[in-house]
Formats: C-alpha cells, sequence, structure tokens
C-alpha cells in the first residue's frame, strides 16, 4: 500500500492552465495538467505516480479494444469558500469500483493506493479545481486490460489512470427540469448481466436510444425492464425517484441497475427528514396513474454529473405526463441545495461524507 510520500510526482515542463478556461468550462471538454497512473503486471499492482496529462500509446492488438475489458467511476472534487478541496463520499465510489472490477475479472485496486494517488493528484493540480458555486472538477478514475492478444480471455496485465476535468452543469437544463422518453424497441441491461457494473458495455447499449431521443427533443431515456418492459430501471447517466403521495419512490436494485452514490446519498438524508422512502418495482403505468390521479408530486433523477435533475415530463406509447407543472419541485430544490451545501462546505457534514484535503 502507498502512502502519501512514496508517491513519485513527475511535473510538466508547460501548465495549460489559463484561469479564462474556468470561466464556462463546459462538461468533459478540458483536461488538467496531470493525471495519476497505476500498471498491473505479474500479479500485483506497482505503486502509483502523477505524470503529464498526455495522450498514451496502445497496441491495436490490446485486449480492450476487442474484447472491452474496461471499468471506470466518476466523483468530484469541490473548491471551499476557504481555499479547501473536498471530495464527496470517496470510499462509497471506491466501492463500487471493487465492485465493477469483480464483475468484469480486474484485479482490485487497494484503497490506500486510490486516495493517496488522487490526493496527490488534486494538490498538484489544484489550481484546476474550480471556485465558482455549480463547477466541480470531475474526477475519471478506470481501469483497462493491456494484454496484446487476439483470443476470448482474461488479461493478464492493467492500467489504471484517474484524469480530472473541470466543469459546469451536465444538463444545458442545470436544476431546470429535463424531458424522459422511453426507449421503445431498445433494452438496456438484464439481471445478472452488466447493468450494475459502470463499465464501457454498459454505456455503449444506451447511445443510439439516446440520440433518437434527442432527435425528438428529449434530454434522455428513461429505462424500462428488459423481460417485462413496464418497470422504471434508471435514466442513462442517474438513478431516478419518484414522490407519489407520501412515499419517496426508487427502483430496487436487483442487479440491472447501477447503485448510485448520490442516489444512496438521497436515501440517507430523506429517511432523516422523515420521509418514507421505499426502493421497490415502478412500473411506468403507476407513474402515469399517480399522475392522472394528482398524487405524483415531483420525479427527479439523482447522478454524480448532475446531484439532482428535476423531471418535467415523461413520455411512454405516444403518450406523455406533465410533473409539477413542469417546474422544480421544492423536494428536488431542496435535496440538490443540501447536498451541494454539503459539497461546498456550507452544510455541516453530519455523515462523515466529505474528505477534505489541506494544502
Amino acid at each position: 500500500m502507498a502512502e502519501i510520500k512514496d508517491i513519485e510526482v513527475i511535473k510538466t515542463t508547460k501548465s495549460r492552465f489559463d484561469p479564462a478556461l474556468l470561466e464556462n468550462p463546459g462538461f468533459g471538454v478540458l483536461f488538467s495538467d496531470h493525471m495519476c497512473s497505476m500498471d498491473f503486471s505479474g500479479g500485483r499492482w506497482a505503486a502509483p505516480k502523477i505524470v503529464p496529462f498526455a495522450k498514451i500509446e496502445v497496441s491495436p492488438a490490446l485486449t480492450v479494444l476487442h474484447y472491452g475489458q474496461a471499468i471506470f467511476e466518476g466523483l468530484k472534487a469541490f473548491r471551499t469558500k476557504d481555499g479547501r478541496v473536498n471530495i464527496f463520499r470517496p470510499e462509497k465510489y471506491h466501492e463500487r469500483m471493487l465492485r465493477s472490477c469483480a464483475r468484469l475479472c480486474i484485479p482490485p485496486v487497494d484503497y490506500n493506493d486510490f486516495i493517496s494517488g488522487l490526493e496527490t493528484l488534486l494538490k498538484t493540480d489544484s489550481v484546476w479545481v474550480p471556485s465558482k458555486r455549480g463547477q466541480a472538477l470531475y474526477i475519471r478514475p478506470f481501469i483497462f486490460a493491456t494484454d496484446e492478444y487476439l483470443g476470448v480471455k482474461v488479461s493478464d496485465t492493467y492500467k489504471f489512470l484517474i484524469i480530472t476535468s473541470p466543469v459546469g452543469a451536465y444538463y444545458k437544463e442545470g436544476i431546470n427540469p429535463v424531458r424522459l422518453t422511453t426507449p421503445g424497441e431498445y433494452v438496456r441491461a438484464v439481471k445478472g448481466g452488466l447493468g450494475s457494473a459502470k463499465t464501457p458495455a454498459n454505456y455503449a447499449a444506451s447511445l443510439l436510444p439516446a440520440e433518437e431521443a434527442k432527435k425528438k427533443g428529449f434530454t434522455q431515456v428513461l429505462w424500462l425492464d428488459a423481460i417485462e418492459k413496464k418497470y422504471v430501471e434508471e435514466v442513462g447517466t442517474m438513478n431516478m425517484f419518484f414522490h407519489i403521495g407520501d412515499e419517496l419512490a426508487t427502483p430496487s436494485l436487483e442487479g440491472s441497475v447501477l447503485p448510485g452514490v448520490t442516489r444512496d446519498s438521497v436515501i440517507h438524508i430523506a429517511k432523516d427528514w422523515g420521509l418514507k422512502v421505499v426502493e421497490r418495482k415502478i412500473s411506468i403505468d403507476e407513474v402515469f396513474a399517480a399522475s392522472n390521479k394528482g398524487i405524483l408530486k415531483e420525479a427527479f433523477g439523482t447522478g454524480t454529473a448532475a446531484v439532482i435533475s428535476p423531471v418535467g415530463e415523461i413520455c411512454h406509447d405516444n403518450a406523455c405526463v406533465t410533473i409539477n407543472n413542469g417546474q422544480t419541485g421544492p423536494l428536488s430544490r431542496k435535496l440538490y441545495d443540501y447536498i451541494t451545501g454539503m459539497q461546498y462546505g456550507d452544510e455541516p457534514d453530519r455523515y462523515g461524507w466529505v474528505h477534505t484535503i489541506n494544502g
């Protein structure tokens, strides 16, 4: 296990940082000066090191290019008013990363290596962490197979990288409601498949339906189960919640839904606020029926990128329902303000979720 003092830092000779870049960073298009790198061979991970962000040379025979043995994560760092940097729930993201590793037969990365490499990277590139509220430094750890071999087998070698990107809002709507549509003939994942793992193949299946939805004016696809095509699962980038009557309901985790860290946070917070929170099957027919009865108060997505994303409209089988008059609901807003308040250090961290980096 690597200690922070043991991590080699090789700094770039020419920084690309310009404060003007942080005025409007977009999402996932800018990258900081350095990255954390670690290699696996001979049955063990080498110590992490910090190196300049640069293109990597790979063989055309790299197994990940042919058989998709790769996983990734996504978390964020936030600048507080007093200049510190907060990482939100890094141990939970690492825990999910290990589950994805197990599903893809990738050797696990020790938490101490993970957090030490991440801390050192953030200290090295601290100027890239935005100070403006609503912005953050997006953190992308990922692992991919590096054997050169044309044949379906588990790789013997791997590369682990962490890259970072200053970002603004994920959806152009920001905290304003998004429009969703169900996928029609398409399915995303089944129990026993890759739906609960954060792996590229899990997202590749969603690209065509998402593109078709966008052409029709929708923000994203609201996925239904692959067997009966009636139960809500998740949006391509978010877990879903429905405030129906006195109940805050979210689809249960049954192997085809990604266990979101923000989802878990919302469940904890809402229960502490005295809300009745349930994890269960929710059919799209129930959602429409609740809307028709006037008891569907709000619907919102949760995810690292958007935090809380209110849903203003859902369409299914040529019918649509408008939720809360297409406006951001009070619960969505309250959850967004509270979670982002913790992340930026403006709300007390009652749960021990914030990992602060000094210096």
